[in-house]
């Protein structure tokens, strides 16, 4: 069976983050993609520029249009953007639920790009918080994000530093109302890119050496997109937990391993999301 994935997220025209992101690694990793966006954004490699909004109710008809024809096995979250979004998106898949749809659901906290611009209005942290995380089968926040969820009073929160902390904030998380956690350790100062999953009282360690890259780019754009995405593919196949997220972490690995045969913008660089085809 090929899993059937719908992104709900915001578009990035330069290609490396976002819906296009998204459905490269649906495709890339076996599903078919859709696709309903929350927002157009003004960006490339360097930065966001502007956002332009999709009114909450045609974000709920896109998902409501895909629910009505085609068989939904996974629903990736990603760039939210606003609570009148959120409430959309939360009212309507609950409505799915409630009809029957037993899809997996994974949530991409999206909070800030790469660049450091902001994609996630301060008010909305808290909707977030109350209606997607408890209904999402795992949330797939890197530190700064899952920091910013356990925080209380709008504060940022403070971001772990090691692994212990990093267990500790896993740990909070579920007690915020998370089923399952995929912490992302890439803010770690070390050479290793250790990532945390959390289901129940159980944590595993997914760890992989930090990969170089090429001269004269330091960050990755649309790691966590594809992170997201390659994992609710895994889990829409019918793949248990651990091990949807032990492809997803390898097949991010390999991307970035060949993202210096991209020629693509000068900031952040994207993934290379073919050659993990070959292997």
């Amino acid at each position: 069976m090929i899993p059937n994935i719908l992104s709900i997220a915001g578009s990035d025209p330069s290609g490396g983050a976002g819906i296009q992101a998204d459905i490269k690694a649906i495709a890339a990793n076996g599903g078919y993609a859709m696709a309903a966006l929350t927002a157009l954004t003004v960006q490339n490699t360097q930065g966001v520029t502007g956002v332009h909004l999709v009114p909450p109710e045609f974000v709920a008809a896109q998902i409501n249009a895909v629910f009505a024809d085609i068989r939904v096995d996974a629903v990736k979250l990603g760039m939210l953007a606003t609570a009148p979004i959120i409430l959309a998106i939360a009212d309507t898949l609950e409505q799915q639920r409630n009809a029957g749809w037993r899809g997996a659901l994974v949530l991409d906290p999206v909070m800030i790009a790469t660049s450091g611009d902001a994609l996630l209005a301060p008010d909305a942290v808290a909707v977030l918080r109350e209606r997607l995380i408890p209904m999402a089968d795992i949330i797939t926040p890197n530190l700064p994000e899952a920091a910013a969820l356990v925080a209380e009073g709008g504060e940022k929160g403070e971001v772990p530093r090691n692994r212990a902390q990093m267990s500790a904030l896993a740990d909070d998380l579920q007690a915020h109302g998370a089923r399952a956690v995929y912490l992302k350790g890439g803010h770690l100062t070390s050479s290793e890119a250790p990532d945390l999953l959390a289901v129940g009282a159980e944590q595993v360690w997914l760890a992989a050496p930090r990969l170089p890259l090429p001269e004269g780019r330091s960050e990755i754009h649309g790691g966590g997109c594809t992170l997201a995405s390659a994992l609710a593919t895994h889990l829409g196949a019918g793949r248990p937990m651990l091990k949807a997220a032990s492809e997803a972490k390898a097949y991010v690995a390999r991307a970035i391993e060949a993202a210096d045969r991209l020629e693509v913008g000068a900031g952040a660089l994207p993934l290379n999301h073919l050659a993990p085809l070959e292997n």
